[in-house]
Protein backbone atom coordinates (compact mmCIF):
# COMPACT_ATOMS: atom_id res chain seq x y z
CA UNK A 1 0.00 0.00 0.00
CA UNK A 2 1.10 3.46 -0.60
CA UNK A 3 1.68 5.56 1.67
CA UNK A 4 1.60 9.64 2.59
CA UNK A 5 5.93 9.31 2.26
CA UNK A 6 5.70 8.47 -0.97
CA UNK A 7 2.79 11.80 -1.69
CA UNK A 8 5.73 13.71 -0.25
CA UNK A 9 8.56 12.19 -2.59
CA UNK A 10 6.87 13.00 -5.68
CA UNK A 11 5.65 17.20 -4.18
CA UNK A 12 8.10 17.58 -1.95
CA UNK A 13 7.78 18.97 1.58
CA UNK A 14 7.98 22.94 0.83
CA UNK A 15 5.52 24.22 3.67
CA UNK A 16 4.00 27.84 3.14
CA UNK A 17 3.86 29.58 6.29
CA UNK A 18 2.50 32.53 8.29
CA UNK A 19 1.91 33.69 11.48
CA UNK A 20 -0.89 33.56 13.82
CA UNK A 21 -0.70 37.18 14.44
CA UNK A 22 -0.96 38.49 10.33
CA UNK A 23 -3.99 39.82 9.17
CA UNK A 24 -6.76 37.48 7.58
CA UNK A 25 -5.68 39.31 4.16
CA UNK A 26 -1.91 38.59 3.86
CA UNK A 27 -3.28 35.03 4.48
CA UNK A 28 -5.44 35.39 1.18
CA UNK A 29 -2.89 37.06 -0.53
CA UNK A 30 -0.37 34.28 -0.33
CA UNK A 31 -3.23 31.26 -1.13
CA UNK A 32 -4.30 33.43 -4.46
CA UNK A 33 -0.19 34.14 -5.28
CA UNK A 34 0.65 30.20 -4.71
CA UNK A 35 -2.46 28.68 -6.09
CA UNK A 36 -3.36 27.11 -3.17
CA UNK A 37 -6.02 26.81 -0.23
CA UNK A 38 -4.68 26.45 2.96
CA UNK A 39 -1.21 27.81 4.63
CA UNK A 40 0.81 26.30 7.99
CA UNK A 41 0.40 28.87 11.05
CA UNK A 42 3.07 28.51 13.20
CA UNK A 43 4.86 30.47 15.93
CA UNK A 44 8.09 30.43 16.97
CA UNK A 45 9.04 27.21 14.82
CA UNK A 46 5.92 25.19 16.12
CA UNK A 47 3.31 24.25 14.05
CA UNK A 48 -0.25 25.40 15.84
CA UNK A 49 -2.67 24.97 12.92
CA UNK A 50 -3.83 26.35 9.47
CA UNK A 51 -6.19 28.55 7.70
CA UNK A 52 -8.02 27.41 4.58
CA UNK A 53 -10.16 29.15 2.40
CA UNK A 54 -12.64 27.45 4.21
CA UNK A 55 -11.56 29.00 7.37
CA UNK A 56 -12.06 32.74 6.01
CA UNK A 57 -15.40 31.50 3.96
CA UNK A 58 -17.26 30.62 7.15
CA UNK A 59 -15.45 31.98 9.98
CA UNK A 60 -15.44 35.79 8.14
CA UNK A 61 -17.61 36.32 5.17
CA UNK A 62 -20.42 34.27 6.50
CA UNK A 63 -20.48 36.22 9.29
CA UNK A 64 -19.51 40.39 8.34
CA UNK A 65 -16.15 40.48 9.58
CA UNK A 66 -13.26 42.20 8.06
CA UNK A 67 -10.05 40.35 6.78
CA UNK A 68 -7.70 43.47 7.54
CA UNK A 69 -8.68 43.38 11.06
CA UNK A 70 -9.07 40.23 12.49
CA UNK A 71 -5.69 37.85 12.50
CA UNK A 72 -4.70 34.15 11.26
CA UNK A 73 -5.01 33.14 14.62
CA UNK A 74 -8.72 34.35 15.28
CA UNK A 75 -9.80 32.11 12.89
CA UNK A 76 -7.22 28.99 11.90
CA UNK A 77 -8.17 25.31 12.17
CA UNK A 78 -6.12 24.19 15.66
CA UNK A 79 -7.35 20.68 16.35
CA UNK A 80 -7.05 18.99 12.82
CA UNK A 81 -6.45 15.40 12.85
CA UNK A 82 -3.18 14.28 12.19
CA UNK A 83 -1.62 12.02 9.91
CA UNK A 84 2.43 10.52 9.41
CA UNK A 85 4.66 9.10 6.83
CA UNK A 86 3.69 5.89 7.34
CA UNK A 87 -0.40 6.60 6.70
CA UNK A 88 -1.68 5.20 4.12
CA UNK A 89 -3.38 6.75 1.03
CA UNK A 90 -6.88 4.93 2.17
CA UNK A 91 -6.30 6.38 6.09
CA UNK A 92 -6.31 9.58 5.05
CA UNK A 93 -9.06 9.07 2.67
CA UNK A 94 -10.51 8.12 5.92
CA UNK A 95 -9.81 10.64 8.38
CA UNK A 96 -10.32 13.20 5.79
CA UNK A 97 -14.09 12.15 4.53
CA UNK A 98 -14.97 11.24 8.66
CA UNK A 99 -14.19 15.24 9.73
CA UNK A 100 -15.38 16.48 6.62
CA UNK A 101 -11.57 18.11 6.14
CA UNK A 102 -9.83 18.79 2.60
CA UNK A 103 -6.73 19.20 4.79
CA UNK A 104 -4.24 16.91 6.95
CA UNK A 105 -1.39 18.00 8.86
CA UNK A 106 1.40 15.13 9.08
CA UNK A 107 4.22 14.80 11.46
CA UNK A 108 6.80 12.06 12.33
CA UNK A 109 6.60 12.06 16.24
CA UNK A 110 6.51 15.16 17.18
CA UNK A 111 7.58 16.83 14.15
CA UNK A 112 5.40 18.89 11.93
CA UNK A 113 6.63 17.75 8.41
CA UNK A 114 3.85 19.32 5.93
CA UNK A 115 -0.06 19.18 4.88
CA UNK A 116 -1.54 16.36 2.44
CA UNK A 117 -4.64 17.51 0.63
CA UNK A 118 -7.68 15.71 -0.85
CA UNK A 119 -6.08 17.17 -4.54
CA UNK A 120 -2.52 15.19 -3.17
CA UNK A 121 -4.43 12.25 -2.47
CA UNK A 122 -6.31 12.14 -5.71
CA UNK A 123 -3.54 12.81 -7.73
CA UNK A 124 -1.73 9.84 -5.96
CA UNK A 125 -4.94 7.75 -6.08
CA UNK A 126 -5.38 8.28 -10.24
CA UNK A 127 -0.88 7.51 -10.31
CA UNK A 128 -1.71 4.36 -9.19
CA UNK A 129 -4.58 3.21 -11.02
CA UNK A 130 -2.72 4.27 -14.27
CA UNK A 131 0.15 2.03 -12.90
CA UNK A 132 -2.17 -0.54 -12.32
CA UNK A 133 -3.55 -0.53 -16.07
CA UNK A 134 -0.17 -0.26 -17.05
CA UNK A 135 0.70 -3.50 -15.21
CA UNK A 136 -1.87 -5.08 -16.55
CA UNK A 137 -1.94 -4.23 -20.48
CA UNK A 138 1.70 -5.06 -20.14
CA UNK A 139 1.03 -8.41 -18.38
CA UNK A 140 -2.09 -8.89 -21.49
CA UNK A 141 0.74 -8.05 -23.71
CA UNK A 142 3.34 -10.49 -22.60
CA UNK A 143 1.02 -13.56 -21.84
CA UNK A 144 -0.87 -13.05 -25.27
Amino acid sequence: MKKIADIFKRKGTLNIIISPDEPVLNALKVMAERNIGSVVVMKNGKYIGLITERDYARKVILHGKNSTELTVGEIMSEYLPKASLESTIEDCMEIMTNHNIRYLPVFEKDEFIGVVSIIDVVKETIFLQKNTIQDLQNYINFAG
